[in-house]
């Protein structure tokens, strides 16, 4: 029975050492927990947000930092990191040739259109987190309310124009249009983040219709280049015409110009030689006889004059016969 007895004091002795261990191994596990979780490295593009049992406490820069273990804790956020939010299909690979798919975002791209068509629209919205506090605090989810914001408001935009503006002429002014869109509303919601980029990747028709879409705008190619063409051929034509008219015109003009020269001449003439005829009209005959007379009778050829009887010869003109032989007055 002694025996028994100091056996249980020895049992008794070593759960209390083994108990008393633990309790060290406790307090060291603690207090390194405690030291551990004090210090903390903050990213070079994360700022680091800490609350104070579940409040807002303070921001932290980029850099080895402390808290107070198990009353302080830290979220990083990175701001200086540009995110992507995709709509209309997912990454499955990055790299220098990324690999896409649409499978389970189909619903994300379809649109109706303001005259009421149909567009696969994809985009991309590009952002940065500018102010963690509200992006953190203000907006319970605020990348899944990003994504509605820019969904809604794509559907908006797009629901204001044309199937043809959309596919087309459309796709910069829509990108701008929602960019500005989305910036409003999350500034009016708080959500501390900043769209620096919406892009637009893809704009297709549905793919029931793709092909007849694709049949009208070949069509629509076709009627360009040809109004282009005959564009070209008028450019060609008409230019020539015009100026092969006003070469004519100008001929014209310069033809009427030195007839009316030359009559204004003649009539200047005429009134001189009048002037002299009122003062002398006799010489005047004569004078003006002989010098018609001499320009004409060389022209005559072998021609004899006579008088109204023709009694009298009158040798006035080319004496001398194609023979050489003179004809006597």
């Amino acid at each position: 029975m002694a025996e028994f007895e100091f056996d249980g004091d020895k049992a008794k002795e070593s759960f209390q050492k083994i108990v008393k261990n633990i309790r060290l191994i406790v307090v060291v596990v603690v207090v390194l927990a405690a030291v551990i979780s004090t210090f903390f490295q903050v990213g070079a593009e994360e700022v680091g947000v800490v609350t104070r049992l579940g409040a807002y406490n303070r921001t932290l820069e980029s850099g080895l930092n402390f808290k107070i273990p198990f009353v302080e804790s830290v979220t990083k956020v990175p701001v200086e990191r540009q995110q992507k939010q995709e709509f209309g299909f997912r990454t499955t690979s990055a790299g220098v040739q990324s690999t896409f798919s649409k499978r389970g975002a189909e619903g994300e791209s379809l649109m109706l259109t303001g005259d009421l068509n149909l567009a696969d629209v994809e985009w991309v919205v590009q952002y940065r987190i500018d102010n963690p506090y509200n992006f953190l605090f203000k907006v319970r989810n605020p990348e899944e309310t990003l994504r509605d914001i820019s969904e809604s408001g794509m559907r908006q935009i797009v629901g204001d124009r044309t199937v043809n503006e959309v596919l087309t002429v459309g796709r910069a002014e829509i990108a701008g249009k929602l960019k500005v869109l989305i910036q409003e509303i999350s500034n009016d919601y708080e959500l501390g983040i900043r769209v620096e980029q919406v892009v637009l990747q893809d704009v297709t028709p549905p793919e029931p219709v793709r092909g007849a879409f694709n049949a009208v705008n070949e069509a629509q190619q076709e009627k360009e280049t040809l109004i282009n063409q005959a564009k070209s051929e008028y450019n060609k034509v008409i230019p020539k015409a015009r100026g092969q008219a006003e070469e004519t015109i100008q001929k014209a003009e310069g033809y009427a110009t030195e007839r009316v020269n030359n009559s204004e001449g003649e009539v200047a003439r005429f009134n001189e030689l009048y002037t002299e005829y009122i003062k002398a009209p006799g010489v005047t005959k004569t004078r003006i006889y002989l010098e018609t007379m001499q320009e004409v009778v060389p022209k005559l050829g072998d021609k004899i004059i006579t008088d109204e009887k023709g009694g009298n010869v009158l040798p006035l003109l080319n004496m001398a016969t194609q023979s050489g032989k003179k004809i006597n007055q």
